[in-house]
């Protein structure tokens, strides 16, 4: 199974030949093009926005009303620019939503705050990763993706038909939604993951492992490396937000974060065990490699030891001196091949008491 290269580095060359004053994207471009999705919702109404143009997006208000802005697609650094300056947002946190290769982390400024993290969501062949940043502050939540996937759709709906208590909650707690969402692809992938090692069969001894079987292998650790590294920041926030330093999640929500926290220690503690798991095959995979020589140099041995006395006889016979008695005698060669066969079926019932092979 093969995964998407997750880690994209540039040349020093590059980089100074880079604009600093113009805001650069660092990924590939996953989507043909930006789609931009606008919710202004509260208890008694939702009003939803499709395909808005950031020329007509409002600046958000402080006001009874929550704003969730969701947009596909990153690639296009002008469109992500004139909606970050729009709402205020520094430009240290718009290259950090462009740069998609660098680490997960929370930052807060005056008026809002920062969170960019990795996601995951498999597929039939391989798993997905993207980076999703938010910018959320008071009663406002923008989040920027990288391709458009299903991870949210279930919160769309929630919010459209007024289901469950979305629509009465802040910014704070759609956070608390979208990153359960994220977390629960975590869990599908590892859930995957942990289906493909689970058919890793060392227990049949007629087959032989191919060295592909340890490349995979090793291949599976180090992804289930990078999911842990990927928590860690989501578990991080979640303890800051318990320990009350995120000034824009409320007193009343930090119970949902808690159970951020437990998802992740979940999730990490899963991640140990598929390692353990691995790191088992690893060992299984060297000891039947080990386990097939040893029988294949037992076999060898077992054939030489044989073949030791009748060589010995024959190179007995084989001296030609004019003085010896067998070769007078009539049935000397018949009974040489007598006395090799016997020697043969002797030394192979012995091997067979003594269960060597």
């Amino acid at each position: 199974m093969e995964y998407l290269k997750l880690f994209r580095q540039f040349s020093l060359l590059d980089r100074k030949e880079q604009d600093p004053g113009k805001f650069v994207f660092t990924g590939v471009q996953p989507v043909e093009q930006q789609e931009i999705q606008l919710f202004t919702y509260k208890k008694q109404s939702c009003e939803e926005i499709v395909g808005i143009s950031p020329e007509d997006l409002p600046k958000f208000e402080k006001d009874d009303n929550t704003w969730w802005l969701n947009i596909h697609g990153i690639h296009d650094t002008d469109v992500i620019e004139s909606i970050c300056r729009k709402q205020d947002i520094h430009s240290l946190v718009i290259q950090d939503i462009l740069d998609v290769n660098q680490r997960p982390k929370y930052q807060e400024f005056d008026n809002f705050s920062f969170l960019t993290l990795k996601s995951l969501l498999p597929s039939q062949s391989e798993v997905i990763s993207e980076q999703i940043s938010f910018v959320f502050g008071e009663n406002f939540l923008l989040s920027f993706q990288e391709r458009k996937a299903d991870y949210f759709a279930h919160l769309r709906y929630r919010l459209r038909e007024d289901k469950g208590i979305i629509r009465e909650r802040g910014a704070d707690y759609l956070l608390y939604a979208l990153l359960e969402s994220i977390l629960d692809n975590y869990f599908r992938t590892l859930s995957k993951l942990d289906d493909d090692v689970e058919k890793l069969n060392f227990t049949d001894t007629r087959r032989i492992p191919s060295p592909g079987v340890l490349q995979m292998i090793e291949g599976h650790k180090k992804f289930v490396h990078y999911i842990k590294k990927s928590i860690l920041p989501i578990k991080e926030f979640a303890m800051m937000v318990e320990r009350g330093e995120c000034r824009f999640i409320s007193q009343r929500h930090i119970k949902y974060f808690l159970e951020i926290k437990d998802l992740c220690l979940t999730l990490l503690d899963s991640c140990d065990m598929l390692l353990a798991s691995l790191e088992s095959s690893t060992n299984l995979f060297f000891s039947i490699q080990g386990h097939r020589q040893n029988q294949v140099m037992k076999t060898l041995t077992i054939v030489a030891t044989i073949f030791i006395p009748l060589t010995f006889l024959a190179g007995v016979y084989g001296m030609n001196f004019t003085h010896m008695p067998e070769l007078e005698w009539k049935y000397g060669y018949l009974g040489v091949w007598m006395l090799f066969a016997m020697i043969f079926l002797g030394m192979i019932l012995y091997f067979r008491k003594m269960k060597w092979f």
